[in-house]
């Protein structure tokens, strides 16, 4: 497909598959949305690493998106007679807030480059999905430069979902679809079995205290029995409609080659999802800590 006939989205890098532009935001806040989904599967928790925050502790939100993970955490905190001090950062600025408490930052940073003098400064950081931005080199550069910006004892939280084994394919669209997105994944250098690739990685930059807790969670029909909880049909699709640009861009993989094909496989599939009670997806949070001698 020709660069004029593709979708007109912002993709704020060509190795991050999903776009990051206002449309996604709006799109039934799905940034929002995913993180009520994520809160609900872990039990209403913000973090599940064993904080001890005091007011005045800086805290670092990489990948922060539309902030509403860090507006939430403050204002947790502040229940707790706690301010703390966020500084949230993006490769892009434009899901950001318009309006945020004077006590949250937002600054436009790769977390595989942080900037010099933040070393040893947070007490904890917290980032959330983004595998699909992210190669081998670019999770050891960031995991280096999280290791460095924390304070001795200070803690890391990791979210992420498996996109190895996928759990979608339950009818001939769908299977079609995993297909499709299984070819860009490794095309890109998406590192597919995180949890397995992600623990040895932060033994290896010297984290310690490395736990991993997983959950699934429940898409379509398996949803509605299991009593609301999860993504719909429409949810999930509507995530996997925001790789159509790099699917267009690297010739379709033989499967989908033009936006009226994609769009059609997205919309068959999230039929399949619904009629099935078998669909579901796998969250990890994992939480390490940077040794107090470092």
């Amino acid at each position: 497909m020709t660069e004029e006939h593709l979708p007109q989205r912002y993709y704020p890098s060509t190795q991050y598959l999903l776009p990051a532009d206002q449309e996604e935001l709006q799109l039934g806040r799905r940034l929002n949305e995913q993180h009520r989904i994520i809160i609900k599967a872990f039990e209403d928790k913000l973090s599940l690493a064993p904080l001890s925050l005091n007011t005045g502790d800086k805290i670092l939100e990489s990948a922060a998106g539309s902030g509403v993970w860090a507006l939430e955490f403050a204002a947790e905190n502040i229940v707790k007679g706690v301010e703390v001090d966020i500084e949230c950062i993006d490769i892009s600025a434009k899901q950001y807030p318009v309006t945020y408490p004077s006590h949250i930052h937002f600054s436009v940073h790769s977390v595989a480059n942080l900037p010099p003098e933040w070393s040893n400064t947070f007490s904890y950081a917290h980032q959330r999905l983004v595998v699909l931005a992210m190669n081998d080199t670019l999770w050891r550069s960031a995991m280096k430069e999280l290791f460095r910006v924390l304070k001795p004892g200070g803690w890391l939280e990791l979210i992420e979902f498996e996109t190895k084994r996928f759990h979608c394919g339950v009818g001939p669209s769908s299977n079609r679809l995993c297909s499709l997105v299984d070819k860009l994944f490794t095309e890109k250098g998406i590192i597919q079995n995180v949890s397995d690739y992600l623990c040895p990685l932060l033994k290896e930059v010297g984290f310690i205290d490395i736990q991993c807790q997983t959950r699934d969670v429940s898409v379509g029909g398996r949803r509605t029995i299991e009593g609301g909880d999860g993504y719909t049909g429409e949810q999930w699709g509507e995530g996997w409609m925001g790789i159509k640009v790099p699917v267009l861009t690297g010739g379709g993989y033989g499967v989908a080659n033009t936006t009226e094909e994609f769009d059609a496989l997205v919309q068959a599939s999230v039929r399949e999802w619904n009629d099935s009670k078998e669909v579901y997806t796998i969250f990890y949070v994992i939480t390490a800590r940077k040794p107090v001698s470092s």
